[in-house]
């Protein structure tokens, strides 16, 4: 939740600066906020590579120290359940972003309605992907 707050208002704070002076939503302001969206992706994608990379190293050396079985078993439960759904979601992510984008591109001038495309793409996305959760729980 802290994720979500501090990224709305990372992108909601050049619309505030902005609007101090009268000037309507320029490319400057456009390019800002999708840098400092693609350095979250990017960060976010380094943490999981790292996530990733320590666990394969905890599970070797539990290995290497010989731990009695059923404890290995309960540390290392298989989480492909969970990593599906994971890859569920950034599919759900990144198809409401192309998607969101094509859109843009063929709506121009680039405006505060660009954004508003982006935010209700992205939106569609992720209930999208409640929708799959809710859906493959009652099975």
């Amino acid at each position: 939740m802290k994720k979500i707050v501090s990224i709305i208002t990372a992108v909601a704070i050049p619309f505030f600066a902005a609007a101090e002076n009268g000037s309507d939503f320029d490319r400057a302001t456009f390019n800002v906020c999708s840098v400092i969206f693609l350095i979250g992706m990017f960060m976010l994608f380094i943490l999981t590579i790292m996530k990733r990379i320590m666990d394969h190293r905890l599970k070797n050396k539990i290995i290497d120290k010989g731990i009695p079985e059923n404890l290995v078993a309960s540390v290392l439960q298989p989480g492909t359940e969970k990593d599906r759904d994971i890859n569920i979601k950034w599919c759900a992510i990144l198809t409401g972003l192309g998607l969101g984008l094509t859109i843009v591109y063929n709506q121009q001038p680039l405006g505060i309605h660009s954004l508003a495309i982006m935010s209700f793409s992205i939106a569609a996305s992720y209930l999208g992907y409640f929708l799959f959760l809710r859906y493959s729980e009652k099975k």
